[in-house]
């Protein structure tokens, strides 16, 4: 079964020199493959959950049914961490562009995006409290809502540390989309 969510549409790869190369252009799509590092960690909260699960059947035979259970919701809470982690990222489609975090979604239609723009400035390594010197995705948004949004993606985060090269395809894919749709 593939994971939708785990990988990029392959047409990017594919098609350099077609900045928008998809039929179904309402689907949500992520114009980019989740980086190493935010595989790699939700494969080890996979695995922890794995190992919480085998501690819950053990408690389930071995001791109470609400021990056992509260294993079970911990397992459960660290696997919809681990899948809402992958989900996380720049997503596009017709209607707009979406910023997925951790606890918050932030969906821009379109018509309110003023520009998408590559800027330098101090960033987050790997979201952490720690800021080094690069580059981000920023959205400049029209109307009444001019507040200040937080980066949509930077060249030190879970997707493209390490890979400069990937975060300028995607920012150009992102921009591409964003030109592309605010004409129409």
């Amino acid at each position: 079964m593939p994971l939708s969510f785990l990988t990029a549409d392959r047409a990017f790869d594919a098609a350099d020199d077609v900045a928008l190369p998809f039929d179904d252009r309402e689907r949500w799509r992520r114009p980019y493959r989740p980086g190493p590092w935010r595989v790699g960690a939700a494969a080890l909260l996979l695995l922890l959950a794995s190992f919480v699960l085998l501690a819950g059947v053990i408690t389930a035979l071995t001791a109470t049914l609400s021990s056992a259970g509260f294993c079970f919701v911990v397992a459960l809470i660290v696997i919809a961490g681990a899948l809402r982690m992958l989900r996380m990222g720049v997503w596009v489609s017709a209607r707009g562009l979406r910023h997925v975090s951790l606890l918050v979604t932030r969906t821009t239609p379109w018509a309110q995006v003023a520009g998408v723009r590559t800027v330098q400035q101090p960033v987050r390594w790997l979201g952490l409290p720690r800021t080094v010197q690069g580059q981000a995705l920023v959205l400049g948004r029209r109307g009444r809502a001019q507040q200040e949004l937080p980066a949509l993606m930077t060249t030190h985060n879970a997707d493209f540390l390490g890979r400069v090269e990937a975060f300028d395809r995607a920012t150009d894919a992102v921009e591409a989309w964003a030109d592309e749709n605010r004409t129409h």
